[in-house]
């Protein structure tokens, strides 16, 4: 389980005010750059990422940050 960032700061980060996200549009972004990360590891011979951190966790790192985002088509 993951406690830190939060869900709703998460949800909040990667939706807009006019455009909110929903907790199932985070859980398939994070779950679509998780399955990259993992992908991209495999592919780069990676045995795991920096500081032992997992896939989904990195993922949701990057939305805290800003480094990854929502686009709707």
């Amino acid at each position: 389980m993951i406690n830190e960032p939060a869900v709703d700061k998460l949800v909040e980060k990667l939706g807009t005010k006019e455009h909110p996200a929903s907790r199932y549009e985070l859980c398939v972004v994070v779950a679509k750059r998780a399955r990259q990360v993992i992908d991209q590891a495999q592919n780069q011979g990676i045995k795991e990422l920096p500081d032992k951190m997992k896939e989904i966790a990195f993922a949701c790192r990057e939305i805290e940050s800003g480094k990854l985002s929502l686009t709707r088509d």
